[in-house]
Formats: structure tokens, C-alpha cells, sequence
């Protein structure tokens, strides 16, 4: 039997944190290989000082892709205001960028190139996803997405589309309009595309856009919205108390046997929807992380986690079978089995990487860093076999194996 398919065991072990013991938890199935990630891009702390900025650093990344198996890598390097780009998979830690977007130059790191925002500038770039024959990426703080329709292969290479804004000089929230509209966006986080379909966290709304076709104009209006009561609201949860219809802080998006699921960071959950809705206000049918629609507290309220609640959680991911959750504040990855539905109250993780069971928390694990720790993790990709990791808190990006799979 090989190790993924042990069961759950129980663990003794307990962490004394200013004096309070941690409980005894279960240890779940390794969701990543136990022998720690195979690359590690980054990982120097830049606030200790003395950590140049070039083409190997990384300033609390908040998003992460491989385009194809193979490579690309586009890496939103967010305290930098850049995206790193390497034209093949990274076989090896800490190996340079190949290229950039963003910045003029390895070493520069101000707002949208230190300038003003245009097709090819970035500023607190987020969740970046394969788009097409492209990509696109979250442009957090120009309150807009941007489009790449093919694969980049050069510096400075610049965005094709652009949405959320009218033209690519546009950069404020909601396009500096009072009312929230179709076509506006404030802090958007994450871009998914489905079957030809586009869909964006439009976190800062409090909302999910919907395109019903990949969009090939500037500032095409979505045609729907989820979270809200109509494209001209933005209320946490809707203006109404949190429900199976409204998102507090919806961060990241996936899609898993035809059912997508978002990450409601502000409300420490995850909402399934039966299908990629084809409809305005379409409700979800299942929660992860709460017991039900009506809950919001981090850990279900309480202060220890366990294998059913979560903390802000940021970012998922789907596997063929397994949704992956970034359960951001208690720096761990969770993963769930397929079915995700019906709806059961007491559903928990199966998986876990991160902490030693279900039952602590605590960025890389109280300690120093370590190659198979975790601070923050605000972003997760799957691709065949492995996962890509925005492991923020401790800046660098981690390439890691699914637990029993060869390299």
C-alpha cells in the first residue's frame, strides 16, 4: 500500500503556544510529496534587508502558473510590481527569470514600471491562468485584467484585452465612478477560464464576473454576476446576511467536475456551485470550510483549526477527483475528495500538507523555514502531477509533487 493510501492516523503530538497546548489531531493523507518540494524559486526575505531585486527574487508572490506542463512559468512577483516569466518549466532552485513583464529591467520594482499604467505595466499583479492559447493575470491595483492571447516570449511583451477598465491608461477603482457598472472592476484577484467561458473574482465588489465568451475587446461589460443582486451592487454579501448566493471576499475560482468553486476568503469558506452558472444570481448547493450558508467565523470560531474549517482561505485548485484549498492563515494546504456534493456539515479535509496534523496552525510551523513549510500561501495551480505554489509569507514559489507521483 503506498502512503496516499493510508488512512487518516491520530497523532499525539502538541505545540505549546504561549502556554496554551495545541490538540491532538488526525494527520490526514500527505496531499504533496513528504520529500518536500522539487524546486524553490525565491525565498530570500527582502524586508531583512540586503536582497537585491533580480532575476531570481521575489517579494511576497501572490500568484503562480505553468501555461503548459512544460513551461512557460508566469509568476506574479507582486511586491515588485512585475511578472516573471521563464520560457521552460524551472528544473532547479533558485534559477533566474528568462524574461520579464512590468518593470524595465531585472532591478527596478515601482508601480507600474515607475510610470503610468499601459499595456505592458503592472501594479500588485495577483492570480495569473491559462486564457486561450495565452494567459491572463488580476492587475489587483489598476482594478483591471489583462489578456495575453498568446504566449509571451519576449520582455515588455503587451497585453492584448484589457478589462475592467476602458483602455489600458485606466487604473482606478470602478473606473473612478461612484456606481459599480458590468464593465467596472475594484481589485480583482483571480481569472479562470472554463470551456471558452471567462470568469473573474472581483474581489474588491464582492463579486464574480461571468463572460459568456472569452472577451477580444477592451472594457467588454460580463454578462453575469454572482454575489450580488444585480451589476450595479457591491455590499459584502449582498447587502444581506451571508448566504449560499453572496461572497464577503471572493479570492480565487475552479472548476471541478463541471462545478465551480470560490474561494470566500472574508467569510473562511468555500462556496461549490452545481455548474459555471449561465445566470445572474445563481446560488451555490455546497460549503467547504463552515457547516453551513449562514456561517463566517474562521475556524467555525474557535481558536484551534481542524480538518473541517478554514482561515482566509485564498486560493484552490482542482485535480481530476481533489479540489485543493489554501487555507491562508493557518499556512496549509487542504484537500477534499471528490464528491463535493451534497451538502454534509461535518465534510473535512482528507489531505493535508503544511502542518503535522489538522489540528495546529502557525506560519512554517513556528519555526525557521523550512523547504516543506508553508507562510501564507496565496496561491495554488495544479498541473499533471504536481502543484505550483504563491508561497507568499515566506517570498518564493514552490513546484511540488502530488504525493506518489513520480517526477
Amino acid at each position: 500500500m503506498t502512503q496516499i493510501d493510508r488512512p487518516a492516523e491520530s497523532v499525539t503530538t502538541k505545540v505549546r503556544i504561549g502556554g496554551s497546548p495545541a490538540p491532538a489531531g488526525e494527520r490526514g493523507v500527505p496531499l504533496l510529496s513528504s520529500s518536500g518540494p522539487d524546486v524553490v524559486l525565491g525565498g530570500a526575505d527582502p524586508l531583512l534587508g540586503g536582497v537585491e531585486v533580480n532575476a531570481s527574487s521575489l517579494f511576497g508572490p501572490r500568484g503562480a502558473c505553468l501555461l503548459r506542463p512544460e513551461g512557460p512559468l508566469v509568476v506574479s512577483d507582486t511586491g515588485h510590481h512585475r511578472l516573471l516569466v521563464w520560457s521552460q518549466r524551472p528544473d532547479r532552485d533558485g534559477r533566474p527569470a528568462d524574461f520579464l513583464i512590468g518593470q524595465p529591467d531585472f532591478h527596478s520594482e515601482g508601480r507600474n514600471g515607475g510610470g503610468e499604467p499601459h499595456a505592458a505595466t503592472v501594479n500588485v499583479p495577483t492570480g495569473v491562468s491559462r486564457v486561450g492559447h495565452g494567459f491572463a493575470v488580476a492587475d489587483g491595483w489598476n482594478s483591471r485584467v489583462l489578456i495575453w492571447r498568446d504566449l509571451p516570449t519576449r520582455s515588455h511583451q503587451p497585453a492584448d484585452v484589457v478589462l475592467g477598465q476602458a483602455d489600458f491608461t485606466g487604473s482606478m477603482p470602478n473606473r473612478g465612478q461612484s456606481e459599480v457598472g458590468a464593465g467596472t472592476m475594484h481589485w480583482p484577484f483571480a481569472v479562470l477560464e472554463h470551456e471558452g467561458r471567462l470568469v473573474v473574482a472581483d474581489t474588491g465588489n464582492r463579486r464574480v464576473l461571468i463572460w459568456d465568451e472569452i472577451p477580444t475587446a477592451h472594457g467588454t461589460p460580463a454578462d453575469h454576476v454572482l454575489g450580488q443582486p444585480s451589476l450595479q451592487s457591491r455590499s459584502d454579501n449582498g447587502g444581506e446576511a451571508a448566504g449560499p448566493g453572496s461572497f464577503r471576499w471572493p479570492h480565487d475560482l475552479a472548476v471541478l467536475d463541471g462545478q465551480l468553486l470560490v474561494s470566500d476568503a472574508g467569510n473562511n469558506r468555500v462556496l461549490i456551485f452545481p455548474d459555471v452558472p449561465s445566470r445572474s444570481g445563481a446560488l451555490a448547493a455546497a460549503v467547504l470550510g463552515q457547516a453551513d450558508f449562514s456561517g463566517v467565523d474562521h475556524n467555525r470560531g474557535t481558536y484551534w483549526p481542524d480538518a473541517r474549517c478554514m482561515n482566509m482561505p485564498y486560493a484552490l485548485t482542482a485535480w481530476p477527483g481533489m479540489v485543493a484549498v489554501a487555507d491562508t492563515a493557518s499556512s496549509r494546504l487542504l484537500g477534499f475528495s471528490a464528491p463535493l456534493m451534497p451538502h454534509d456539515p461535518d465534510r473535512g479535509a482528507s489531505h493535508l500538507t503544511g502542518q503535522e496534523h489538522f489540528g495546529i496552525k502557525g506560519d512554517n510551523r513556528w519555526q525557521a523555514p523550512a523547504r516543506d513549510s508553508l507562510c501564507w500561501p496565496y496561491g495554488i495551480d495544479a498541473i499533471p502531477g504536481a502543484a505550483v505554489i504563491a508561497d507568499t509569507g515566506n517570498h518564493r514559489v514552490l513546484i511540488w509533487r502530488r504525493e506518489g507521483e513520480e517526477t
